[in-house]
């Protein structure tokens, strides 16, 4: 965890964010507690918006927009993504598949399993996929207003335009559709682009405990003062998310210690794992070792496996399918480049023939012209060993 672009606070901050979602659920697995919960869920997926566009805008934004770049993203972006939600879809599916199991967030039938396949499913967790995907493919747009604001400032203005009437207009959420998280992306990646480029700021530990207070109070504001914003998806909620990436990200005093802990950055290492399975594997829990143990102890052996249970996926799912992916695409790119050589070899004959042929045309003797024409044959029998050699 030695790259110059990791930020440990965050880690922490994605892993409280993953607990808060498995919270939430506690009372759809265990209904006989949901009335004990608090649930935070929309917050901390509100939060896990906000964080994607800033670290999209801190690892990408200052990077040159070429084909090459762009594509590079994509495709990492997809094996970070995909493969370990398509394992997840199976699992809830092959469960929803199972009769008298009554699985608590069914993929029912062929149609909704294939509607999940291809990021337009909406059970359980799986309805906040598709927006990320749909901001990855957006963002190489916004990519190009971060790399050079002055040429696209009219893209600027219509982002901030956008952002804004999605906000003023209340779009209901949550959903598979973008527009109404995209002002959490936006101002996720707002923050994201000034704090790559605005580093001067050392926060005392006074910002640390403001920080603290600050995420405390965007995850309980709505059930302390419930007259004050009864819906989450808004713009103010946006912008909240936004600020508490931004200053937990500069790794304040006090705030950096909690954030960046250990147990804080484990579970935010096994953050989307834990977010994708922890449902199914704590109602197998449940199913499992229901009438063993009191309920309390149930719940809290549950979590215990879903923890350990979403460790197993990272490791075994998770990041060796992104390697792999990334791997592959990585070789497939060589493979193009070295294909290039030759070809780049033949042009530089042809200008090696065009300028011997300018010098015979302009006088050289018939002996410098025997000169050059042996040494335009040593010179093909040397480039074509080499041509050997490259391939």
């Amino acid at each position: 965890m030695s790259r110059p672009d990791y930020i440990p606070s965050l880690d922490g901050l994605r892993g409280i964010a993953a607990l808060l979602v498995v919270q939430a659920h506690i009372g759809l697995v265990f209904p006989g507690t949901a009335q004990h919960f608090m649930t935070m869920g929309s917050e901390a997926v509100g939060l896990f918006f906000a964080l994607s566009g800033f670290l999209m805008a801190h690892l990408y934004g200052s990077r040159p927009v070429t084909k090459e770049n762009v594509l590079d993203f994509l495709v990492s972006r997809f094996a970070r993504i995909y493969p370990v939600y398509l394992a997840a879809v199976v699992l809830v599916a092959i469960l929803s598949g199972m009769q008298d199991l009554n699985f608590v967030q069914p993929i029912v039938g062929a149609t909704d399993f294939v509607r999940h396949v291809f990021l337009l499913g909406s059970s359980g967790v799986f309805w906040s996929i598709p927006p990320e995907i749909q901001f990855y493919l957006l963002f190489p747009v916004l990519w190009l207003c971060l790399a050079r604001p002055h040429r696209h400032s009219g893209l600027i203005v219509g982002f901030a335009v956008v952002a804004v009437i999605d906000g003023l207009l209340e779009l209901p959420g949550p959903g598979i559709m973008l527009v109404s998280k995209l002002p959490y992306f936006l101002f996720g990646a707002l923050a994201g682009a000034l704090h790559s480029r605005w580093d001067r700021w050392a926060p005392s530990a006074l910002t640390g405990i403001f920080t603290l207070f600050l995420l405390a109070a965007f995850f309980t504001y709505r059930h302390v003062v419930p007259s004050f914003s009864p819906e989450f998806w808004g713009l103010q909620s946006a912008v909240a998310a936004a600020v508490i990436v931004a200053l937990v990200a500069r790794q304040p005093p006090i705030a950096a210690y909690v954030l960046a802990a250990a147990p804080m950055r484990f579970l935010g290492t096994i953050s989307f794992s834990l977010y994708l399975f922890h449902v199914p594997i704590m109602f197998l829990a449940r199913r499992t070792f229901e009438g063993l143990m009191p309920e309390p102890v149930l719940i809290g052996a549950a979590l215990a496996v879903a923890a350990v249970g979403a460790w197993f996926i990272h490791e075994t799912i998770e990041v060796p399918s992104r390697r792999l992916l990334v791997g592959l695409w990585q070789q497939h790119r060589w493979r193009i480049a070295s294909g290039a050589i030759p070809a780049e070899g033949i042009e530089r004959a042809i200008l090696d023939l065009k300028e011997t042929e300018k010098r015979l045309l302009s006088g050289t003797t018939s002996a410098a012209a025997d000169e050059l024409r042996e040494e335009a044959s040593r010179t093909g029998t040397q480039d074509n060993g080499d041509e050997k050699l490259r391939a």
